[in-house]
């Protein structure tokens, strides 16, 4: 079933959520939103995408992982409790890494991966042929957490409640249809332990700051957008690259085979 946002002045006189209801509405919203079901990801699934599709994938993909830690920085900068501040530090360790814990880090895992489709790392670090969609996509994300509030910022984290269950999907898929991606995989196994304690520590934060059912439902709203925002990546991966297959100029181009 859908979820149907609650109009300001309902939420307003509504009794709060508990936490079972609100993580089930969370729950419900990630069914209903995120990308999962987006026809780019069911292609990879079924291993109907080509090489140079993957590549594609991977490149722009890399852009969303760089700003992880650019966005947790900017969540971490707003948390006035240093308890909060060292939870939400783990978050940019895991994804730049840490040299004195031999802990490589989130980006360069994503690197590894798209290094095993074929692309060369530096210019994948350079973000050399990005899609402008999926700048202005991710751009919006990094948009949401400096210009609402500190409870927004940290719902539209809680995508983790349900990406365990997408990676595992996917990391069977991937060895299953694109063997020769094998090498390039830690980044999903890293994320399989590292996502549920993240979204536990934000589901508990966005209880216990949302007060009132208004607020619950601005940090729901917050996490729709999350998802669209998301949406919206593959949206432009499948325009430029799948169907009508028209990449905008200095976009990254597939060789053909």
């Amino acid at each position: 079933m859908a979820v149907q946002p609650v109009e300001p002045e309902i939420a307003s006189q509504a009794n709060p959520l508990s936490l079972e209801e609100l993580r089930a509405q969370l729950q419900a919203t990630g069914e209903e939103r995120y990308h999962h079901k987006h026809p780019f990801h069911l292609l990879m699934h079924e291993g109907k995408l080509s090489r140079g599709q993957l590549q594609a994938w991977a490149l722009n993909r890399y852009y969303y992982q760089s700003i992880i830690p650019i966005k947790d920085s900017i969540i971490l900068s707003r948390g006035p409790d240093p308890v909060f501040r060292r939870a939400w530090r783990k978050r940019i360790v895991d994804h730049d890494g840490d040299a004195t814990h031999n802990n490589d880090g989130g980006i360069h895992r994503w690197v590894k991966l798209a290094e095993a489709t074929g692309l060369n790392p530096a210019d994948v670090r350079a973000g050399k042929g990005i899609l402008p969609a999926t700048r202005f996509a991710v751009n919006e994300y990094l948009n949401l957490v400096r210009s609402r509030s500190l409870l927004e910022a940290v719902a539209s984290s809680l995508t983790e409640l349900f990406s365990p269950q997408l990676i595992t999907l996917r990391v069977d898929k991937l060895r299953q249809h694109y063997p020769w991606l094998a090498g390039g995989l830690d980044y999903f196994e890293a994320r399989l332990y590292q996502a549920p304690e993240d979204s536990q520590f934000a589901l508990n934060y966005v209880y216990d700051n949302a007060k009132t059912r208004a607020e619950q439902e601005l940090a729901l709203q917050a996490l729709r957008d999350k998802c669209d925002i998301l949406w919206a990546q593959l949206d432009a991966l499948y325009f430029a690259y799948v169907q009508p297959a028209w990449p905008p100029p200095g976009a990254f181009r597939i060789e053909a085979s």
